[in-house]
């Protein structure tokens, strides 16, 4: 006998982390994971950001936790699994969603920049999973990885000034690919998504510059990306229903990718 569809979208009595949870695609997803039934710990570095999210979860009835930390620090993210297993007891899905951005020409790019990006969009995502996977996912053989790539990482772009972001992002591609053929024997599975423009405060400086109207031109659907768009994706990596599903990078840019690849 198969399973009823909606009830494979259930996440009752399951654990998510989140990575930069505190605001925009991370609290976007939270609530979806949230109102599928899973408890959910948000954790970024602003407390009172932190606190703010969690009372909008629990407004709408989600078993919210917190925990600040600087996801750049090795230490603290170790930190962050065992304050979540300690706390409840498992880690079932691991969104890594925490980012940085930097806009500056290739020749004059800092160092320091290119080492923020690269520590907070690539290294970060290695250790919460190598952290999870060993202390939780590795032990129950099981686990649902979601990391958060970009369009940015899918293909280069002819005027706009992210070269740490965009390698950054590629990285996070094949990252997702490798890592779901190592642990898939595990009962793991990992995926990324890619979004496209959203408005957020990461993308302010980008929508100010190039213009909100022009990049939803680049678009063939002629919009950006509200605050729903990647619900529904990010369910469907997290559930029963994505099962089968790993190694996949699904852009979520109305788009974009399609019509502007390579």
């Amino acid at each position: 006998m198969s399973t009823p569809t909606l009830k494979l979208f259930d996440l009752t009595g399951q654990v998510a982390l989140v990575t930069g949870g505190s605001r925009g695609l991370g609290l976007q997803i939270a609530q979806a994971l949230g109102e599928a039934g899973a408890r959910v710990m948000l954790t970024a570095r602003k407390l009172d950001e932190l606190n703010s999210a969690a009372a909008q979860l629990k407004s709408l009835g989600i078993d919210a936790h917190v925990v600040a930390a600087d996801s750049s620090e090795p230490e603290q993210i170790h930190g962050v699994v065992e304050h979540t297993l300690e706390r409840l007891g498992t880690i079932d899905i691991l969104v890594n969603n925490a980012g940085a951005t930097w806009g500056a020409p290739a020749e004059d790019h800092p160092l320091s920049a290119w080492d923020k990006v690269m520590n907070l969009n690539i290294r970060s995502l290695f250790l919460y999973a190598q952290a999870v996977g060993k202390l939780s996912m590795l032990p129950k053989k099981y686990g649902r990885i979601i990391n958060i790539a970009s369009i940015a990482g899918l293909a280069g772009s002819l005027d706009m000034q992210f070269i740490a972001y965009g390698t950054s992002k590629g990285a996070v591609v094949n990252f997702t690919r490798t890592l779901a053929g190592e642990w898939g024997q595990h009962g793991i599975t990992v995926n990324a998504l890619a979004p496209g423009f959203f408005p957020s405060k990461m993308t302010r400086a980008t929508l100010a510059a190039y213009g909100q109207e022009r990049l939803a031109a680049l678009a063939p659907l002629r919009r950006l990306g509200d605050d729903d768009d990647l619900k529904g994706a990010a369910l469907l990596f997290a559930s029963a229903a994505g099962k089968h599903i790993t190694g996949q990078i699904l852009a979520v840019d109305g788009g974009v990718s399609a019509v502007h690849a390579g």
